[in-house]
């Protein structure tokens, strides 16, 4: 196996890798959700002794923001995946460098993981070797 092959294979796992702790660090927001359900639903619960309980819309608002970041973050960590496989496989070369350059956002594992993916994606002798498993058109 020659180094261009071994760095595709490496930079494959360390896709799916960064992909899982991205999967489980979308789930955090999930404590807005529940905080935002608790208000909507049980408002009298979240009042203080004497004090009025917070207003329905809040809670409501906690929901929906919290599910956008929920659904962002699986989303993401979706697309490296799919970035993770499209490298093992050697198609879609520029779904890779894309997903590496959206993946420099996200540090500081996406950062190093990003950088690395375009270093060895920008080589030409990758750029063939995803060329050779790319079928002709027809």
């Amino acid at each position: 196996m020659n180094q261009d092959q071994e760095h595709l294979r490496l930079l494959s796992i360390f896709h799916y890798v960064v992909a899982g702790l991205s999967a489980l660090f979308a789930c955090i927001p999930m404590i807005h959700v529940g905080l935002g359900l608790l208000m909507a639903l049980a408002p009298e619960k979240m009042a203080a002794h004497g004090q009025a309980a917070p207003p329905v819309f809040l809670g409501w608002f906690f929901v929906v923001v919290g599910s956008c970041f929920i659904l962002a973050g699986w989303t993401f960590a979706a697309c490296v995946f799919a970035a993770g496989r499209c490298l093992a496989k050697r198609k879609r070369l520029l779904f890779c460098q894309v997903m590496g350059g959206i993946a420099c956002i996200f540090m500081p594992f996406g950062t190093v993981l990003g950088v690395f993916t375009l270093l060895v994606l920008s080589r030409e002798s990758v750029k063939q070797l995803f060329a050779a498993s790319t079928p002709a058109p027809r």
